[in-house]
């Protein structure tokens, strides 16, 4: 099989992601990509005729299970899941809600198992294929102010290094890619009232973690530097 014919769905390909650069560069290096995204006009700028948009919620099994099964039906294969899907949760750890942080693990960790447990099965069948999560360097350096999404990227790191041991007898590459700095519409999405409560511990930092979300942003750049081989 060439590089120019492998099967690539990946997750959360809203405009101004990660997810939305990374279809762009598989299709135009000649790869069949199925875009995917909660809300299927947040992707309607994806133009190249070899990207198809499907509307897919990580969060749920039945959409997950559909969206798998319809792309193995029409193309016979899924060759590389790329986990993209995800979001920021800015603040303090002690100024998060239960509520709050159960909501993070569920999107940036539960759901890239769900997605590649459904996809999985599939290549196990060929004993190929490949199974992508975008990590973050965040999830190896701490930092204040952070909130709950670091502890949500250590979890996917360190279930990924072992899915990686775990599925190599079957045929099955698993990689995690620990991000950096990529200038993206997350701190955007983040931006809730409640990032800091009014019986914050931190009153006085409100401030400086108000600022921290386009700080960090301020001189970062897009970029997809990754390939169908």
């Amino acid at each position: 099989m060439t590089t120019s014919n492998k099967v690539v769905l990946v997750t959360g390909c809203s405009e101004g992601g990660i997810g939305f650069a990374l279809c762009e560069a598989y299709a135009a290096q000649g790869c069949v990509v199925y875009a995917t995204a909660r809300r299927l006009e947040s992707m309607q700028k994806l133009s190249d005729s070899n990207i198809h948009t499907l509307k897919l919620d990580v969060l749920l099994d039945a959409d997950v299970e559909d969206v798998v099964s319809s792309i193995v039906n029409r193309e016979g294969r899924i060759d590389i899941l790329v986990n993209n899907a995800g979001a920021a949760t800015p603040g303090a750890v002690l100024d998060s809600t239960v509520d709050r942080v159960r909501a993070a693990f569920e999107l940036n960790t539960i759901s890239v198992f769900r997605v590649s447990k459904a996809v999985a099965r599939y290549m196990a069948q060929r004993k190929s294929g490949t199974i992508v999560v975008i990590g973050s360097v965040a999830g190896i350096v701490p930092t204040p102010w952070g909130g709950i999404y670091p502890a949500t990227k250590a979890a996917v790191h360190m279930m990924m290094d072992i899915l990686w041991m775990e599925c190599k007898p079957l045929g099955i590459h698993v990689t995690v890619v620990a991000a950096g700095g990529v200038k993206t519409n997350i701190a955007k999405n983040a931006a809730q009232p409640n990032i800091v409560p009014e019986d914050t511990l931190y009153s006085a930092y409100t401030s400086r973690i108000l600022s921290l979300l386009p700080d960090s942003q301020a001189k970062m750049h897009p970029d997809a530097p990754y390939s169908c081989s």
